[in-house]
């Protein structure tokens, strides 16, 4: 629902020069003039006409990167890639070039000397002032950057997500976590975002083959047939599968992949999910999946899955959809984990369902709730 009259609304991004906020930011625009539909945008669809959502065309947007490369030219390339349409950065460079120009420098950086304190304080800087510039309502901060290892136990440094997660309390704005990273995900951010009023949603977008897997689980489930192993590879390139080609990053990445069959199953099947680096892909993902399982009287089968998409168009539109859901929650006078929005996550909030259906579910009431908030 578009209230010409509605005041604008801050998307933060965490990674703001990378594949996936270039094409967020791209996409909205986009949609917005009108050149393309919004295919894969759930909030676009009718059960959230009226859920006094912020309109596309109000957001505004900005964020923090540690890359120089500016957004025209990033998408210039997402386009020779055939991950945008061609010409579409050229039709829309002066949206880009508005949104690059509210990038800062993120880090921190190598030789970097400043405290976490220090470091938090001069991001939420950023942040507020970003918010006062536009004359803003409120902005939602959504970490888009690629993933780091988990930190190591008893680090007296915090991972660069959580400085940005603790700068978005400090700034006083919803957060949303779509990678894998840590995050809010430390007792102290998560009392500290409770006791600031702010909401936060998950960790890890779910875009392809645990989008699959969070289905297929189900299914096997309900027929009473028992899993034996599930196998996974994965084959990408681009910054992910740069990140991911560090043992600790894939890590963190495939525990969100192994939670929705723990979930679902009861149990943690045999089997493992691989994830190989082959930068001539670029933005472009294979991923397979091997299913071992019985049937009746013990008859033994398979289900083989071939998954083969480009990440950042999965990806763009359930950030769009988040930072839309978050800004409105909190608006509604929200706070704390959504698990209401963990059919986006590998690894929701406690509460949430793991079967993909029942998180859909409980995503059309949270959008009845918000209808009938103030």
């Amino acid at each position: 629902m578009t209230n010409t009259d509605e005041r604008r609304t801050g998307v933060w991004l965490i990674g703001a020069r990378g594949s996936v906020a270039t094409t967020a930011i791209t996409g909205c625009a986009a949609v917005t003039a009108g050149l393309h539909p919004a295919t894969g945008m759930v909030t676009e669809t009718p059960p959230f006409a009226t859920a006094a959502l912020p309109s596309l065309s109000s957001l505004v947007f900005g964020g923090h990167d540690t890359t120089a490369c500016p957004l025209p030219k990033r998408a210039e390339h997402l386009a020779a890639g055939g991950v945008l349409p061609h010409g579409l950065p050229t039709a829309l460079r002066a949206e880009l070039t508005a949104a690059d120009d509210e990038i800062r420098t993120g880090g921190p950086l190598p030789g970097d000397t400043r405290t976490d304190d220090e470091l938090i304080t001069a991001f939420a800087a950023d942040i507020t002032a970003f918010v006062r510039r536009h004359d803003l309502a409120r902005a939602v901060v959504v970490n888009v950057a690629s993933t780091e290892p988990a930190p190591a136990p008893g680090s007296a440094r915090l991972p660069a997500s959580s400085l940005y997660a603790a700068a978005a309390i400090e700034a006083g704005s919803a957060y949303v976590n779509f990678t894998p990273s840590t995050g809010l995900r430390t007792a102290a951010l998560e009392d500290a975002a409770r006791a600031a009023g702010l909401p936060h949603a998950g960790r890890d977008g779910k875009t392809g083959q645990t989008l699959l897997r969070s289905v297929l689980a189900p299914m096997f489930v309900q027929r009473a047939l028992t899993v034996r192993a599930w196998s996974g590879t994965n084959l990408l390139g681009g910054g992910d599968g740069a990140a991911l080609a560090d043992p600790a990053a894939a890590a963190a990445k495939n525990a969100g992949k192994e939670r929705v069959l723990a979930d679902t199953l009861g149990t943690t099947p045999e089997g493992e999910v691989h994830i190989d680096d082959v930068p001539a892909l670029g933005d472009w993902k294979t991923a397979w999946d091997h299913i071992a399982f019985d049937g009746f009287l013990g008859t033994r089968m398979v289900l083989q899955t071939t998954w083969q998409g480009c990440d950042s168009a999965l990806a763009a539109p359930l950030v769009l959809d988040l930072a839309r859901l978050a800004a409105r929650a909190h608006e509604a006078g929200l706070s704390g984990p959504l698990p209401q929005l963990a059919f986006y996550f590998k690894d929701p909030d406690p509460g949430a369902p793991a079967a993909l259906a029942d998180q859909y579910a409980a995503l059309l009431a949270f959008a009845g709730r918000l209808r009938n908030a103030r």
